[in-house]
């Protein structure tokens, strides 16, 4: 998630805490739907300010968990939330650039709310795809595509323009060709679903 006057990737402004939260009330159950397990090094991609990456942390320990952001506000809010996580790394950069940030292949890489914005997201899949490990994961976490006055949080509609949102085949066919293969779709909230995509 990145939030500035220009954001990089379009319509991946971090929202209001108050409907985030209502919307994930547990967000250690959404890792651990979509496959995340103790001893694992994973990225948050686009972490927004650590409502993921802080039970990231927990669950993943001794694992390492790194959260990427670009916007340097909500990089600190959450390296504010994990500051007692010795597990935690926080590396302020771009999403494309992940190979170079990280010294080491992953075996997880998670990402929020954020994909339906990435102009190029087969370009991006590639980025993931050099930093895992052979039979590592990319974690998609998407809106279903569901007419955004149907989205409602706190008694508001909530979430991108229904016409940037994406079904579970049109991620795939622009992640498949990075060299993933999908493994598993799974219900991760009342209008959300988990895409997991193997490296292989």
């Amino acid at each position: 998630m990145n939030v500035s006057q220009t954001p990089l990737f379009p319509a991946t402004i971090m929202p209001d805490k108050d409907w985030w939260r209502a919307l994930w009330p547990d967000p250690e159950a959404v890792l651990r739907g979509v496959g995340i397990e103790p001893g694992m090094n994973i990225v948050d991609l686009c972490c927004g300010d650590g409502h993921f990456t802080r039970p990231m942390c927990r669950l993943a320990y001794p694992g390492k968990t790194w959260a990427l952001d670009l916007d340097a506000a909500l990089l600190g809010q959450a390296e504010q939330g994990c500051r007692d996580s010795p597990n935690f790394h926080a590396i302020l950069g771009d999403a494309r650039d992940l190979p170079k940030q990280i010294g080491e292949l992953l075996d997880f890489v998670f990402m929020a709310n954020t994909f339906h914005g990435v102009p190029d997201k087969t370009e991006l899949a590639q980025a993931v795809y050099q930093a895992l490990k052979p039979g590592g994961c990319f974690a998609i976490v998407n809106w279903y595509r569901r007419p955004r006055e149907e989205t409602i949080v706190l008694d508001r509609p909530r979430g991108p323009k229904t016409a940037l949102r994406m079904e579970p085949e049109e991620v795939r066919q622009v992640v498949e060709p990075a060299g993933f293969r999908l493994e598993k779709v799974v219900a991760v909230g009342p209008y959300h679903y988990g895409a997991v995509f193997l490296k292989t």
